[in-house]
């Protein structure tokens, strides 16, 4: 048996409100967590709105239960944040970089009241939409992938000295996979020198998946059996499971957490 296996699983869903755009659409989404079969915690904490207004996915790092700590505030403070401001006129972009700048705030102030959290951080990835338009902004590894058809695309970009590494020709993909400072962050949330994040529109059209992971996934699964997955599974929450059981399988070896959006065509319409 793993150790101190975890799961958590929301599903859920909402139809669009945009009358006037035929055809209706709905939203469909489901989240999963698990400890994986080698940690003994989990350090990874998600949210989805129950009205699938917004979607978030923090990765937690740190010793003395730092991991949990950090993920959790951020997920907590932007949670907060944009259901405190989600009925007023604010501009997307700002409403979740000012999400973010919040939750790191929130952070460094718990890192002052406990020293012995010091080192803890966190990745984040935020997905909103507004009025039927999907933003998003993220910092860290965590991602942010697009399913559309058979084509399963990244959309956020990792912050990692890896992934500059091979931008800049220092490291050939092939090698990327095994190289010893993958996993070294150039930000994360938990810092005083974080970068201000940038949010950003992404385009979605009805049958498009969006998939919110943090790396426990990607570590275990390439981009092709990820999106064997998603494509060959519709019910979102089964997808979810069935990737997390797929990523144990091949050893599990940090926490998993998944998020799966779904644009679906509302039959009953």
């Amino acid at each position: 048996m793993p150790v101190g296996v975890k799961l958590n699983i929301v599903t859920a869903q909402v139809n669009s409100t945009r009358q006037a755009e035929p055809p209706k659409m709905k939203r469909l989404f489901a989240g999963a967590t698990d400890t994986g079969c080698v940690r003994s915690a989990n350090q990874d904490s998600y949210h989805i709105d129950p009205d699938g207004r917004f979607f978030i996915v923090a990765d937690g790092m740190g010793g003395h239960a730092g991991g949990e700590v950090a993920s959790q505030i951020a997920v907590d403070c932007i949670r907060e944040y944009l259901e405190a401001l989600w009925d007023t006129e604010s501009d997307p972009q700002k409403l979740i970089q000012d999400a973010i700048n919040k939750a790191n705030q929130a952070i460094l102030k718990d890192q002052s009241a406990n020293p012995v959290r010091l080192d803890m951080g966190t990745t984040i990835v935020v997905l909103i939409f507004r009025d039927e338009q999907p933003w998003y902004s993220h910092i860290g590894d965590s991602r942010l992938y697009r399913l559309r058809g058979a084509k399963l695309e990244q959309i956020s970009d990792d912050h990692t000295w890896i992934a500059r590494a091979i931008q800049t020709g220092v490291v050939n993909p092939e090698d990327a996979k095994s190289h010893p400072w993958r996993h070294m962050l150039l930000q994360c949330l938990g810092r005083e020198d974080v970068k201000s994040t940038i949010a950003r529109e992404v385009e979605w059209q009805p049958g498009d998946r969006f998939l919110i992971c943090s790396d426990g996934l990607t570590e275990e699964l390439s981009d092709d059996r990820i999106a064997h997955h998603l494509k060959g599974i519709r019910n979102c929450q089964h997808a979810a499971q069935t990737l997390i059981e797929s990523a144990k399988l091949r050893g599990g070896r940090d926490n998993i957490t998944i998020v799966i959006i779904s644009n679906e065509l509302n039959q009953k319409s």
